[in-house]
């Protein structure tokens, strides 16, 4: 089992640098740079100034390997257009992401297992019927038109939550870690609390509830196959109280392809964070990077599309360390 973590563990890197090759490249194909954007109404020799103080000038190879470089020492560079250092906008804008796809992946799993095995205990009945329904409906709802939707409904109609940002204006907030419920302990600020999750409802429902609803169908098909396995039959059949059958049993053999669905579904959690990030205005890397598309600042896109690859590869590299841990069958292979 350790040598399969440490193989998993090892591919990291391999994958780190696939992925900051290909946005390298891609962010090199779309027509236009940094310097038409800051010298719109400059003249040519002011223009070809901003292309060699950005570095611009260079061969595309040269580029590349001043980036991996950079990357290699953890030093992605410094935004074209505010100069700060890219890592010092990742450490603000990380913490906000990462509980926006925390929140995101409760909203997912309270909603999509639950509903999940109410429809396989229920099975064949108007609960499972309903319940696989709302699960197509939530699964092919877009990202960006519910959160639109939500606005509607609970920001502009019935005036109950905020729509836009990460705290209220009036609030005052000099972040320590940027993650809230950290800070609201550190420094015994814990009037940050209930606005900064009545912030996060919208956004974290936006993106969770979609997802629900394709972990409803997989919980839904993996609970009822498992129901009538061999070995539960054989539990029951030695008089085994239907609590202890059901935990035992059911529940941690069911729940094999449901971790691994939640783990990937992790990726797709944080594709939905950055539209839920720019409906909402909500101060995170999605938001960061979509920005910084527009505004061709290479070393801001890179830097944001690696840590949403990390955490990505990293959520990934957990689940199937966990897999190892709930099937004892997968450390023998």
């Amino acid at each position: 089992m350790n040598l399969l973590i440490v193989k998993r563990l090892a591919a990291l890197p391999i994958v780190a640098w696939v992925v900051a090759s290909i946005v390298f490249i891609v962010l090199r194909i779309v027509p236009g740079n940094a310097a038409d954007v800051l010298a719109q109404q400059a003249t040519y020799q002011q223009k070809e100034q901003i292309v060699k103080a950005l570095g611009l000038d260079k061969s595309l190879w040269e580029q590349y390997v001043l980036f991996l470089n950079g990357v290699a020492h953890l030093n992605p560079g410094y935004s074209f257009y505010s100069g700060d250092s890219v890592n010092k906008l990742m450490r603000y804008a990380m913490p906000v992401t990462i509980e926006l796809a925390v929140a995101a992946v409760i909203v997912m799993v309270l909603l999509g297992v639950t509903t999940g095995m109410l429809a396989a205990a229920f099975r064949n009945t108007w609960i499972d019927a309903g319940a696989r329904i709302l699960a197509t409906v939530f699964f092919s709802m877009p990202w960006f038109w519910l959160g639109i939707l939500l606005i509607v409904i609970f920001g502009v109609e019935l005036n109950l939550l905020p729509t836009f940002g990460r705290l209220p204006a009036t609030v005052t907030y000099r972040p320590r870690t940027n993650f809230i419920l950290i800070d609201a302990v550190l420094e015994n600020r814990y009037d940050l609390i209930l606005p900064w999750l009545k912030h996060l409802i919208l956004p974290a429902v936006t993106v969770g509830l979609t997802t629900a609803g394709f972990v409803t169908r997989i919980t839904r098909a993996s609970f009822v196959e498992t129901m009538f396995d061999d070995f539960v039959r054989t539990a029951r059949m030695k008089g085994m109280r239907e609590r202890r059958v059901f935990w035992r049993h059911i529940f941690r053999n069911a729940a094999l392809p449901i971790v691994t669905i939640v783990g990937l579904q992790f990726g797709a959690l944080l594709g939905g964070a950055v539209i839920s990030e720019v409906v909402f205005s909500y101060p995170g890397v999605g938001r960061l990077m979509v920005n910084a598309i527009f505004q061709r600042d290479y070393p801001v896109v890179q830097g944001a599309a690696l840590v949403i690859a990390f955490l990505y590869i990293l959520v990934n590299t957990l689940t199937d360390i966990s897999y190892l841990y709930l099937d004892p069958r997968l450390r023998r292979a």
